[in-house]
């Protein structure tokens, strides 16, 4: 795993992060949520020791939410723009990344899928649909 320092931040700019160091687990979660609180089929989240997480911006502009009745989930946001942040869990002994605030790539890969008994109905596989390298234009 990697040593390198990965970067993220939100959709306006005003919050950012980095992590150093080894990823936990990288994962894509179909609970219902994860599926909630991202608006898609699964959130790929980094999991990471708190430690390793250092707020580069905008830590006052992060809102946090802890779903009363879990014992883990949690969640962040910017209060700005609305983006998905890193949370830390319920129970303080890691922090979820969102996969899809980073900067770049963090030079690792989804290892498996979790909660696949509450995987959306309506997913599936992406590999047979039509791919478009930009918007499709209509009518073409």
């Amino acid at each position: 795993m990697s040593e390198e320092t990965t970067t993220g931040s939100c959709l306006c700019g005003k919050v950012a992060y980095a992590f150093i160091g080894p990823v936990q687990v990288f994962q894509y979660c179909h609970c219902s949520r994860c599926r909630k609180f991202t608006g898609a089929a699964f959130a790929p989240n980094i999991i990471i020791e708190p430690q390793q997480l250092e707020w580069l911006r905008g830590e006052k502009h992060v809102g946090h939410y802890d779903l009363p009745e879990a014992k883990h989930f949690a969640t962040a946001f910017c209060r700005l723009c609305g983006s998905s942040l890193p949370w830390l869990t319920q129970s303080r002994k890691a922090v979820v990344i969102p996969a899809g605030t980073l900067d770049g790539d963090p030079g690792v890969r989804p290892q498996h899928n979790i909660f696949c008994a509450d995987r959306a109905a309506w997913f599936d596989d992406v590999e047979g649909l039509i791919k478009y390298e930009a918007l499709p234009v209509k009518g073409g």
